[in-house]
């Protein structure tokens, strides 16, 4: 059976994710605009740096900080590229957390959807997000791929 366009670009975030560079979590972003893809990004570390799968992580609080989240890392490989993401669409692996998806919504993407809930996701949320993404124009729902 062929896959919606969701699916399609959901499956491509899940195969991006396999580039990823800290085994806590492999995570991918596709991003999308008018069903073609401006962007892509993974978890990992910065360029040139180590890799937390080389050399371990860097863990403060409970989380590696080593790594930058797929989400940022897609909005800036579109910035290095000279590539706008105004009025695009982002697939990720996972639920975003707050600062990814205020770095996507500050970068013009208008809807983000995710295929899978991630455990600590939630807990970074305000609890007014809705009214907060409403205001800034912004969707964010969850597609089961």
């Amino acid at each position: 059976m062929r896959q919606t366009w969701h699916q399609y670009f959901l499956t491509l975030a899940k195969h991006v994710s396999t580039r990823a560079t800290c085994d806590r979590l492999h995570a991918g972003c596709v991003i999308v605009k008018d069903k073609r893809i401006v962007s892509t990004g993974y978890n990992g570390s910065l360029p040139g740096a180590d890799h937390c799968d080389d050399v371990g992580h860097l863990i403060m609080n409970g989380h590696c900080i080593a790594t930058e989240h797929a989400e940022r890392n897609a909005v800036a490989n579109a910035a290095r590229a000279g590539v706008s993401t105004l009025g695009s669409t982002a697939y990720v692996t996972h639920s975003p957390c707050w600062d990814c998806i205020k770095h996507l919504a500050a970068a013009g993407v208008k809807e983000i959807i995710y295929s899978e809930e991630y455990k600590n996701a939630e807990a970074t949320y305000p609890p007014n997000i809705d009214r907060i993404l409403d205001q800034a124009g912004v969707k964010l729902r969850m597609i089961e791929d």
